[in-house]
């Protein structure tokens, strides 16, 4: 009986010195240790907090941290890069997906070196590649700050939440100087969907989701296909921190607006690099039949991928970029429009009342609007 009790006593130490030696490597693996989670990232090359991160292998994929813990998504690669499009060449994970990231058959995860960070900045991602971002959780928000940089409050905190799409984000991505430049798919860079607030202010957080950056790629994709040159679409708002929203809700911004959400972006196509809207079909004019022919392609990109269905809206203002499209993956179909006019006679056919007699409107802009409240107001246009 002791030669037992010694055998077994004997086995449990060697276990415990074997998990004493493998853990801390795989640890070391993932760069995922407690002080780096409370800690923030200053440079690309040496914290592990919102650093890039090559992830090599093809097939290789993570669980998307705005679905549901237990229904991992996986992207299918292409050439290139991830997602429906082949085109998407970033991951934004939370510290603790690294465990299942590098949990799956076949992934390679390796802490980032000058050459990948330099690659990324110049030309993007190598073929095969994916930059992953580890973001800060929602939870390292303290009241509307993270890190000296103003957030404010999305609308679950303010207890307004509408339904599962407007709950709080799950983490927020650090850009610094040194990654602002970082291609996250083959159009676009992480500083593209910045919020327009606080230019001095550094680190800057943003919420970006991956199936916006899809769905923007294959809407460029399609009019490209269409015989109009999308090459130079560009964002004029991608997210918005909820106090930013807030103060240009006077130039038209939704109360719970999704670019608050890291799923929407303002876009426009400049094909002379004059940072306006282009006549895309060649008319001779800049107006709202060229920003329809952004929607057409959503159309037709949401009928052949209904996972990527949103919100499109057509803005036909005349303003520093001229007409532009809002794009959204909300979830459910929305589509609305803003700054066209309505002609007169269209707008007292409309007016008529039961007498016969036409009631003069005034001047407006003519709004899909969701449905009215239980108050009987109408709803915000939902961007």
């Amino acid at each position: 009986m002791k030669q037992l009790r010694y055998r077994l006593s004997s086995a449990v130490i060697a276990l415990l010195i074997l998990t004493a030696i493998i853990l801390p490597a795989q640890a070391s693996a993932l760069q995922f240790t407690s002080h780096a989670v409370r800690t923030g990232s200053s440079a690309v090359a040496n914290q592990a907090d919102s650093v890039p991160t090559s992830a090599i292998g093809s097939g290789s994929a993570v669980r998307d941290s705005a679905a549901p813990a237990e229904k991992p998504l996986m992207s299918p690669s292409g050439e290139k890069g991830a997602g429906l499009s082949g085109k998407v060449f970033a991951r934004f994970v939370l510290p603790e997906d690294w465990i299942s990231l590098a949990a799956l058959p076949g992934a390679q995860v390796a802490s980032v070196s000058a050459q990948v960070a330099s690659a990324s900045i110049q030309g993007g991602s190598p073929p095969g590649n994916e930059t992953v971002f580890t973001m800060r959780s929602f939870g390292q928000k303290v009241r509307a700050w993270l890190n000296g940089y103003r957030l404010g409050y999305w609308p679950q905190e303010k207890g307004r939440l509408r339904s599962e799409a407007y709950r709080n984000p799950d983490g927020f991505i650090e850009v610094t100087p040194e990654n602002e430049d970082t291609r996250v798919s083959e159009h676009f860079r992480l500083r593209d969907f910045v919020s327009h607030d606080q230019k001095e202010v550094w680190p800057k957080y943003v919420v970006l989701r991956e199936p916006l950056l899809d769905k923007l790629e294959l809407v460029i994709e399609d009019l490209n296909d269409h015989g109009v040159n999308a090459e130079g679409m560009r964002i004029r708002s991608g997210f918005r921190t909820p106090a930013h929203n807030t103060a240009v809700r006077g130039e038209g911004s939704a109360r719970d607006s999704r670019h608050q959400f890291g799923d929407a972006a303002d876009v426009f196509i400049d094909q002379e690099g004059n940072g306006k809207m282009s006549d895309l079909n060649g008319d001779g004019k800049v107006n709202f039949a060229d920003v329809k022919m952004i929607l057409d392609a959503v159309e037709r990109v949401e009928a052949r991928y209904p996972e990527l269905v949103g919100g499109t809206g057509l803005y036909a203002y005349t303003g520093r970029s001229g007409p532009f499209a809002h794009i959204d993956v909300r979830g459910v179909r929305a589509r609305w429009v803003r700054g066209v006019y309505r002609s007169r006679s269209h707008r007292v056919a409309r007016s008529r009342k039961s007498t016969g007699k036409p009631v003069v409107a005034a001047k407006a802009t003519t709004t899909t609007r969701t449905a009215s409240t239980a108050r009987g107001r109408t709803s915000e246009t939902p961007d």
